[in-house]
């Protein structure tokens, strides 16, 4: 036998070889916000602002958009609230959260936390944040924390640098308390 067909045996039981090999195939973890996505936007970065004027800027780890862009999902959220003037006022960051263009309501959710340039510090599970009327508000529990006072309750309304908090139901210790007109 010649050295050409020999060749030509080995070379084939050796592609024959590599595909019967029993390895399995490296699996990647593939999310439904991904797979779903119209679009995939990492490290992103957004103004947000009513009528020109600036009230916040957005950033994110991933955005994953959907409804002809109107809807984006956010993981690993940042937002700084600014004042009429342009000054910092505070700073939010969650876990993940959801802004809808539409709407122009952003609504963060997973250990939310807002801190004021003044200290003042809320703490809650889920937020929702109106350009229109630059407020923040919740329906969920929450921990209001300032210079000595610790406030606890169930839903509230604020402007995003906490000077004019209105609680609806305040919690203490073993009873709760539910602010008139509530």
């Amino acid at each position: 036998m010649s050295a050409r067909p020999l060749l030509v045996i080995l070379s084939l039981l050796s592609v024959f070889a590599a595909c019967t090999d029993r390895t399995a195939p490296v699996q990647v973890a593939k999310g439904a916000l991904a797979d779903s996505a119209d679009q995939v936007l990492f490290r992103i970065k957004t103004v947000l602002t009513d009528r020109g004027l600036l009230r916040a800027e957005l950033e994110a780890d991933s955005a994953f958009f959907f409804d002809d862009n109107t809807r984006i999902e956010l993981r690993k959220v940042n937002t700084t609230f600014f004042t009429s003037t342009g000054e910092r006022s505070s700073v939010l960051t969650s876990r993940e959260g959801t802004y809808n263009t539409r709407l122009q309501e952003t609504e963060a959710r997973g250990d939310v936390v807002v801190v004021s340039n003044e200290g003042n510090k809320l703490e809650t599970s889920q937020l929702k944040y109106q350009q229109a009327q630059n407020e923040i508000s919740s329906d969920s529990a929450f921990v209001f924390t300032e210079k000595g006072r610790r406030l606890e309750g169930i839903g509230f309304v604020s402007d995003p640098d906490m000077r004019n908090v209105r609680v609806k139901k305040i919690t203490t210790g073993g009873g709760t308390f539910t602010l008139p007109g509530q």
